[in-house]
Formats: C-alpha cells, structure tokens, sequence
C-alpha cells in the first residue's frame, strides 16, 4: 500500500485493536508498523494478533513492520493494608524490604538493589513522579525518606530512580521468555525498556541472535548520558517521553528529543518518537492544538517515526488516532519549510564509497527528473544510508530478504519490495524500472536513479549508480549483453 508521506506511523495494539477487521483498518488509515506490548496480554494473544497483522500482509501486498516491545525490569512498591495512604509533605517515609502490609508511615520496595545503590539525597518517584520522596538514610535493606511531594499513594505503583544508575539485570525472567517467543514468532523490531548502558543492548542482541532489530529506548538519564555508546550498539532508538520527562526536569525532554533525533540521522539508524503524542484522543475524536503541534515537531525535526500508545491500544477513536497522524504527517511534508528544514539539518560525515553513492544519488534525483530512488540491498544498510539523506523522491527497497524488508518498514521514505536474488547488474536495472512502474512511481518515459553493489548478494557492498530508464527495451537496447 503506497503512502504519500516520509514519515512512518507506529501503532500500538490492545484491548480497542485486536480483531482482524480492526486491525486492517488501522492499516488502511496509515498505520505502517504494529506494536505489541509485552507488558500486556498472555503469549497466545500475541500469536493471534501476530498471525492476524501477517494475514494483513497477504491480502494487501503490503510489507508490514511488527514491534514487540519488551516490558523491562518494573519497580514497584508493595501492598497497603487500606489499598492506599496519604502521604503528607514534610512527613517521614520508609522503603523497606518487610514483606508485610503498608501503612501511612512505610511500605515493602521488594528490589534489594536499589537499596544497594542509593545514597543520602537521592530522589525517589512515586506513580509517574506525582510524589517526591527524597532519601535522608539508607542501608541495604531500607531507605528512611522525607516526603517532598506528597499525594495519594497506592497498591503497586512504580517507582522512578532518576539520579543513580541501578544495578538491575538488563532484562528480567520475563524479558528473556518474552524475548524468546517472540523471536520465534517473527516479529521484525524488538525494544528494549529501561536501557541504561550499551551492554544492556549487548545482552538482548547476544540473546536474539539476529532473529530481530534491536530498538533501544531511552527513558533514563543514565541512557541520555551514555547516549553515543548505546546508539552505537542498536539497530534503532525510541524517544520515550514518558518516564524521561518524569526523571528529568520536564523542560529537558524537548532538547534531548531534537538532539537524539538529529544523532541517529546522522547514525543512519531509525529513530521513533513516542508517548503522549495524541493523548487526549483515548477519549475523544479530536486531538488537542498542542498535540497536533507536538505530532508536527518531531516531523519536521526529520523523525523516521511517531508513535501511538493507548490512543490506538485502549482508546474510544483508535482509527481516527491513526488518521490524525497520517495527515498531520502528509500536511506538514508539503510544506516547503518542511523541506527547508530538513535539507538544512543534514549532519553526516561522508566518509565511505557507500556515502558517496547515496550522496550522489540523491543529487542526481534533485537536479533532473528523477522519479524515485531504487536500491538494492541484502541487509539495509543501503536503504538506511540512502533515507538519510531525505531525498524529495520516493525511496525503492528491493530485497530479496522478507526479514530486511521488515526491518525497513520503520525507515524514514523507505518503500520495500521484495525481489528473487539477482546475479547481474543489468538485470537489477530492469528489475527496479518494473517495481517503480508497478508501484506507481514511474511511467515507461520516466527515469530512476539505481544504486547497488557488485558483486552481488554481498552485504556492505554499495559502489554502483545508474541513471535508467523506466521502459526495460530501452534498458536492453542500451545495454544488450
């Protein structure tokens, strides 16, 4: 299914999205990539909403990316006797690892690391940062705290520790059997909660075993400080707003949003923007101004993707969630400043024969009448280098590997089909003038732009452009052997 804009829509499935018609809806309405959310529902539903999204993929032609999105290691506090308590500002608080019920003066944090880890004056942040609490004493087993910001305090809520980096496990009993099955199901994307450290990464790719990308979220301060290594290390990012805007000054996350997304165009790694961008359409049919301006910012900042969480998940207008972003995303790419912008921003040091060719392609598309840019490639590397330039034509992935055109499915203007193994460059020629007219981005008079590389079936290889035309007997004329 061809789409008019750039820019890639993630949406997130649940409760309000997770019938065959439903879902095939939120893919007619723009949805590019579906995100399954490990943190809720039983391993057989996510086998039938994996099966429903690949059966999706059969009856559109369409190559659909599936994120399974893992849930990390959760902090959370016990039980209360009352189910919850008031905590007042000013009061004294304990954290402690005494499994029985909680009152107005301490509760169970059954997580013996963080207690290992804290030191006097560190914070602590109950249920999404709504209470303060600040550490005046600890030892291995308790935390006595002062309450800063007090509030209503319940059964189970999670708990934030914004100023030291834990000596947590990367991935928890559940993480690696989660990992594991959706592995084996086949999902395209896997993201990683919570990472704080590149050997987080190291972890989860040592275990999937090339079965998946890897998708780092940051959501931590300790991920922000150590951004470049973990970027390094993954396959793609997510910016997280919703726990780092709870461990960070809210007034620091549109900063580190502009700045991550500029590091992983420069990466040539794709990179999602995410939480909260349409918020209020969990309950209504129409988004805020501030949200739509939100959804418009991280486009023009040259984000591969925006994310829907509970708005598409759990919401009352989970179709019309996913329409709002894809015409927000199409309006603001027909703005010249749009294109401004992003040519303006362009950050990548050239350092490689790979980076020249993509370079050089995107100028030659530019400067005549090219229709579209058509690449082949083994892993996507070549794709990946070419989105990050932006081009203003279409991008063209030809892969003979479903697995890469998956994987391409979250790349900024990357349209992916999918090719038997080529042996000649000649052949690749007509083979990308066939999927451009087909896929309606070209006419037989028309001319594309390939780029591949020789030899063959060789990742890493990119070295060859051509300037072809799109009708293949002139293809064969020009070049008859």
């Amino acid at each position: 299914m061809r789409r008019t804009r750039n820019v890639k829509v993630v949406a997130t499935l649940g409760p309000a999205s997770d019938t065959h018609e439903m879902i095939s809806a939120l893919h007619a309405a723009g949805a590019d990539v579906f995100r399954l959310n490990m943190s809720h529902g039983s391993h057989n539903e996510i086998r039938i909403k994996h099966k429903i999204i690949r059966q999706i993929e059969k009856e559109t032609g369409s190559t659909i990316g599936i994120l399974a999105d893992l849930q990390g290691p959760k902090l959370r506090v016990g039980v209360f006797s009352g189910d919850s308590e008031q905590l007042v500002e000013g009061a004294s608080f304990r954290l402690d690892l005494d499994e029985a019920e909680g009152n107005a003066s301490r509760v169970c944090l059954p997580h013996p690391e963080i207690f290992q880890a804290l030191e006097p004056g560190a914070s602590l942040l109950v249920n999404d940062g709504k209470i303060r609490l600040k550490v005046k004493d600890c030892g291995s087993d308790f935390a006595d705290c002062e309450v800063v910001i007090g509030g209503v305090i319940s059964n189970r809520k999670g708990v934030n520790v914004p100023d030291v980096v834990l000596p947590l496990a990367a991935l928890s009993d559940k993480d690696r059997a989660d990992l594991e099955f959706v592995c084996d199901l086949g999902v395209d994307w896997l993201a990683l909660s919570f990472v704080q450290r590149p050997e987080d990464v190291l972890e989860a790719r040592e275990l999937s075993k090339g079965r998946a990308a890897l998708l780092s979220k940051i959501e931590k301060p300790s991920a922000v400080a150590r951004f470049d290594d973990i970027l390094a290390v993954s396959d793609g990012i997510m910016v997280a707003r919703g726990d780092l805007g709870v461990e960070l000054p809210i007034q620091n996350v549109p900063p580190i949003q502009k700045r991550l997304v500029r590091k992983c165009r420069a990466a040539a790694k794709p990179v999602i923007v995410a939480t909260q961008m349409l918020e209020s359409m969990i309950e209504s049919p129409m988004p805020t101004r501030a949200e739509v301006s939100d959804v418009a910012t991280a486009i023009y900042e040259g984000a591969d993707a925006v994310m829907l969480s509970a708005e598409s998940a759990a919401g009352a207008y989970p179709i019309e969630a996913v329409r709002t972003m894809n015409n927000v995303a199409t309006e603001v790419e027909m703005d010249p400043t749009y294109t401004q912008i992003i040519e303006a921003s362009r950050t990548a040091d050239r350092m490689t024969v790979a980076d020249g060719i993509v370079a050089a392609a995107r100028e030659i598309a530019e400067t005549t009448n090219i229709k579209a840019i058509c690449c082949f490639t083994q892993s996507g590397t070549t794709a990946l280098l070419i989105a990050r330039e932006r081009p203003r034509v279409p991008i063209i992935a030809l892969t003979p590997l479903a697995k890469t055109a998956g994987r391409l499915t979250l790349s900024w203007g990357t349209n992916c089909v999918l090719t038997e193994r080529l042996e000649r460059f000649k052949m690749a020629v007509v083979s990308a003038a066939r999927a451009a007219r087909e896929e309606g981005y070209a006419e037989p008079e028309d001319m594309v732009v390939v780029v591949a590389g020789v030899p063959f079936n060789v990742e890493g290889s990119t070295n060859i452009l051509r300037v072809a035309p799109c009708d293949e007997r002139l293809i064969f004329s020009a070049d008859p052997e």
